[in-house]
């Protein structure tokens, strides 16, 4: 990151968090970072809430404004960065936010966004144009499939987010068969095997998120930052 902008929170997400890294994988890291809020208030605030960069790296960072938005509708991939292991950068906001975690939870929301985003990667399956690596991205949409499934129910019957999947092995050979296979037969059985499961399934989440914390957290991070966010961050370090 550069610029005014501090950053709250990053971590690696992508692959190598998920388990599921090959020699040839890069390296992804997600993040957190607030924008001065004298920056939002004039006439013309910033369009962009979202910064790409990091030397060497693929690294996505939103402002905590937008990323906040994504967690509360249960995006999967802004919402993994609140239950890593362990982060590369943390202030004391960020661990805040870590905190809170559960407050952004929803049951009808976790389900659509994740059963969403799973059937989204397996319809790019069939309609895909994957270029010249034809096998090999197939191969990673159908790993990512199982991934977001398995996550999704978890969360929805557990409460909490796991990160690594439990056997790599069986998610690399789920990718090496439909990359195998034209119509990704195994993937629309998996959906419907999950469609099944949540259906069946004893919800652990609330049915509306806990907005008030998050709503008073936010306001506090505006107040610090309103000029200076070096000078407000407090201490920013690896958690």
């Amino acid at each position: 990151m550069t610029g005014p902008q501090q950053l709250l929170l990053e971590g690696v997400v992508g692959s190598r968090a998920y388990g599921l890294a090959g020699p040839a994988s890069d390296t992804d890291y997600a993040g957190i970072y607030v924008e001065p809020t004298r920056n939002l208030l004039g006439l013309h605030p910033p369009v962009k809430q979202t910064r790409q960069g990091r030397a060497g790296a693929d690294a996505t960072y939103h402002e905590i404004g937008k990323a906040m938005r994504l967690m509360l509708s249960c995006n999967p991939t802004a919402t993994e960065i609140l239950w890593l292991d362990e982060y590369t950068v943390g202030s004391d906001f960020g661990r805040e936010l870590v905190a809170l975690r559960g407050c952004f939870l929803s049951a009808a929301r976790v389900r659509d966004a994740f059963y969403g985003y799973a059937t989204s990667q397996a319809e790019r399956l069939t309609r895909g144009n994957f270029g010249e690596d034809r096998q090999g991205r197939r191969e990673k949409h159908a790993r990512h499939t199982m991934r977001l499934l398995w996550q999704g129910y978890e969360l929805y019957t557990t409460g909490r987010l796991p990160i690594r999947v439990p056997d790599p092995d069986r998610y690399h050979a789920f990718g090496r068969s439909v990359g195998a296979d034209p119509r990704a037969t195994a993937v629309r059985a998996l959906l419907a095997e999950y469609t099944a499961r949540f259906d069946e399934a004893t919800c652990a989440l609330p049915d509306a998120p806990d907005e008030a914390p998050l709503d008073d957290l936010l306001q506090r991070v505006r107040r610090a930052h309103f000029d200076s966010p070096e000078a407000a961050a407090g201490d920013s370090r690896a958690l």
